[in-house]
């Protein structure tokens, strides 16, 4: 079955089999967001803001690359050549918009929009919130067949991460492309390095 061919495998598990463990992990996120931080108390005037579905539309983005990679790096064979691509597009469109935002800024300004309020501890937040998502994420890719331990488990912290910044915007007050382009990617690369150390544990057969 593992030699068969590019693929093999993908419609495999059943999808009560995933989506259960991942709604578990998404609602365990919510309710720790919920517990430790609760939502933004202008949530409603903030998302009338452009800059608040920027955040998110980034967010969810990283999320569905991430989600893409866990997918296709828990069965042997599947073609990997262009989830670098869809990791980056959305960094590299928030990039710009940041780019875009400081030339617009007065230089006494600029240092505000990267370092905001929040920098100090917004990338641990994010991490933090991940771990239920992560758990789930490499319950999943046990039950399948993945090779590479490591990278599939990077991937499984990405996707996490990702979607725990997601339910962080419902918190956070930043709004700025600069600060979210910077630390939102830290929090989502802290929680692949916690995925990435994990895998070959979790994922081994």
């Amino acid at each position: 079955m593992l030699s068969s061919g590019p693929d093999v495998g993908v419609a495999a598990r059943p999808t009560r089999a995933t989506l259960l463990p991942l709604l578990a992990g998404l609602l365990a996120c919510v309710v720790l967001m919920l517990a430790l931080l609760g939502v933004r108390p202008d949530l409603a005037q903030a998302a009338a803001l452009p800059a608040f579905w920027l955040k998110v539309v980034f967010a969810a983005a990283l999320a569905a690359a991430g989600w893409t990679a866990v997918k296709r790096l828990a069965v042997p064979g599947v073609r990997t050549a262009r989830l670098p691509l869809y990791l980056a597009a959305p960094v590299l469109a928030v990039w710009l918009a940041a780019a875009a935002l400081l030339w617009q800024t007065s230089p006494e300004f600029r240092a505000a929009l990267f370092w905001g309020r929040t920098w100090r501890y917004c990338p641990f937040l994010i991490a933090l919130l991940s771990l239920p998502m992560l758990a789930a994420a490499l319950h999943i890719m046990r039950g399948l067949a993945p090779t590479r331990l490591r990278l599939a488990g990077a991937a499984a912290g990405f996707a996490a991460g990702a979607s725990a910044a997601l339910v962080y915007c419902l918190h956070c007050p930043e709004m700025s492309a600069v600060f979210v382009g910077s630390w939102y990617l830290l929090g989502i690369l802290i929680a692949s390095a916690i995925g990435a150390l994990a895998g070959p544990r979790a994922l081994a057969w």
